[in-house]
């Protein structure tokens, strides 16, 4: 690397030197200094080409590996940011961009979405009920994120319309096909998004009401992602029984409405369908070479979590009425008898897991605290029922989706995973302080470890993976996906997003049983140039801005 010194200005903000350099795009390690003015990075030079007087403050990163900071593609931070603002387990990991809205997004408000719409969150009662309250007033999809950035963010926000959002804003939870009208009212919507910043449309295809929609009407939605150079970001409508499918779907949509595919949380669930991962990759690399752009993302973990309500058919919660069909009893007979022999044309987690691995922990009345993080067979043996029954019992009792995790992934399918140059690092999770999210109960532990895993379990200590490939499937990867060009690598005139870790010791602390323990090994963070994380320890600072997709780039 050549040694350009005559051109740098003489005083820099910050100098990180004798650290050993990832620069996030898969290059073999070097060892470099990184000199950082402003909000972005100004230089990248061999060793000592930078006298340390030259900088305002001198970091020492012998022993360390310098990158670029990591990007979350599958973040659900939305109500965790609005409790807390530093996103304290991910900062923690080195993630330094946020990139929400699976299935759903706190904006737009209006057609037919009630302000309840933004407010279902196991987190409201440790919100701002001022600044939850103005949630009524996100009448835009970019409202929401100019009032979190306003409020002090430390990571940088960017989000994809949540397709959730997209059909209730039109349709509300009615089950069916859109009207021409309510077509053409998602279409408006959308467009709308993808001028306020969108990266494209989110469709979690499992979870009412994206459940109800077509692939006919995704593929319209999906014309106007199109035109706005954005991305279709979903979470397939099968992730089991119908894997294969559920991805033919997904490259359809994709091949229909000419835009590139990404997928959530790649991975085969249920011990019957571990065997598809393999003809899953093939198929993958199939529809690459032939030149379809997907690519996937995927958590380090072979427990997955979502809610209880996931045991049962999306039917269930048509109209918004969930908790009410539970207290029928005629509904809930038709309920429970589906979720005991599922017809097949959902994705029915209690039968791929069984009982036994299925962990009901987001209960808040206290009456349930006993059933916290039993399977749910034992809590079904307990109360004398079956386990839909159980179920049905706990989900009334609450009135809450209930958060659960299900163990249904093979170990050997996800250190395969990790080894596709397609895959993205992702944490499926919100960013979390232990302090206050103790109290609303178990978390999955993807929330505080994934990045620190990945770097240590999976590149150290196991080597699945070469560690500068770890970091580029967590940073360059990502960012180049979404079009963020300037950012994501350590390169001169990107931004300043950085993290300093020790590759000795990162790793991961939380696990299923004790979730709330933060990540050890990160040394130091900046986000557009502010430090963020030092000595291993949370500045306070909230430098964190808005990230755009090309859609409002491309109209401003």
């Amino acid at each position: 690397m050549a040694n350009h010194t005559a051109n740098l200005p003489t005083t820099y903000d910050v100098l990180i030197t004798g650290g050993c350099i990832i620069d996030g795009t898969g290059n073999p390690w070097f060892y470099g200094d990184v000199a950082l003015v402003g909000d972005k990075i100004a230089a990248i030079t061999l060793p000592g080409a930078i006298p340390a007087t030259a900088a305002r403050t001198h970091v020492d990163a012998t022993g360390m590996v310098v990158c670029p900071g990591f990007f979350d593609i599958l973040s659900h931070s939305i109500y965790p940011l609005m409790v807390d603002g530093r996103c304290l387990s991910k900062i923690l990991q080195g993630v330094t961009t946020e990139i929400m809205g699976e299935g759903a997004t706190p904006g737009p408000v209006g057609g037919k979405i009630t302000p309840e719409w933004t407010r279902r969150t196991p987190f409201v009662e440790a919100m701002d009920r001022q600044f939850v309250d103005n949630a009524e007033k996100w009448t835009s999809f970019r409202d929401w994120l100019e009032a979190l950035a306003e409020r002090g963010v430390s990571p940088n926000i960017g989000s994809f319309l949540g397709g959730g959002t997209l059909r209730a804003y039109a349709m509300g939870m009615e089950l069916g096909e859109p009207s021409a009208d309510e077509l053409d009212t998602m279409r408006k919507v959308m467009a709308q998004a993808m001028e306020d910043g969108a990266f494209g449309v989110s469709c979690a295809l499992i979870y009412p009401p994206s459940a109800y929609s077509s692939t006919a009407e995704l593929i319209e939605v999906c014309k106007v992602v199109a035109e706005y150079g954005g991305l279709y970001i979903t979470h397939v409508r099968s992730e089991a029984d119908h894997l294969l499918e559920g991805y033919d779907e997904a490259l359809e949509i994709g091949a229909a409405a000419g835009l590139p595919v990404h997928v959530y949380h790649l991975k085969a669930a249920g011990r019957a369908n571990w065997h598809k991962m393999p003809r899953l990759i093939a198929k993958i690399n199939q529809a690459r070479a032939e030149g379809q752009d997907i690519t996937c993302d995927m958590y380090p973990y072979t427990g997955m979590g979502t809610g209880l309500t996931s045991v049962l058919p999306p039917w269930s919660a048509a109209g918004g009425k969930q908790y009410e069909n539970l207290s029928d009893p005629t509904m809930r007979a038709k309920i429970v008898a589906e979720a005991l022999n599922p017809s097949g044309d959902w994705e029915a987690l209690a039968a791929l897991s069984g009982p036994e691995g299925v962990q009901p922990v987001g209960m808040h009345k206290p009456e349930n605290q006993q059933y916290v993080g039993q399977r749910l067979s034992e809590i079904a043996a307990s109360r004398g029922q079956n386990w839909a029954e159980a179920a049905c019992d706990l989900l009334v009792s609450e009135g809450q989706r209930i958060s659960t995790f299900y163990h249904t992934m093979s170990e050997d399918n996800l250190q395969l995973q990790l080894q596709q140059p397609w895959v993205m690092i992702a944490t499926d999770a919100g960013g979390l302080d232990p302090a206050w999210a103790a109290q609303y109960g178990p978390y999955h532990p993807r929330a505080y470890g994934t990045y620190a895993r990945v770097l240590g379990k999976y590149a150290r200590d196991e080597q699945v993976l070469p560690l500068e490939d770890a970091v580029r499937k967590m940073s360059w990867a990502v960012a180049s996906r979404l079009g963020l060009y300037d950012r994501g690598r350590l390169h001169a005139g990107c931004y300043a997003d950085v993290v300093i870790f020790d590759p000795a010791t990162v790793g991961d602390r939380a696990t299923f049983e004790e979730p709330h323990q933060l990540a050890e090994g990160v040394r130091a963070v900046w986000v557009n140039g502010a430090q963020v994380v030092k000595d291993g320890a949370h500045t306070g600072a909230l430098p964190g801005r808005i990230v755009d997709g090309p859609g409002r780039k491309s109209s401003l």
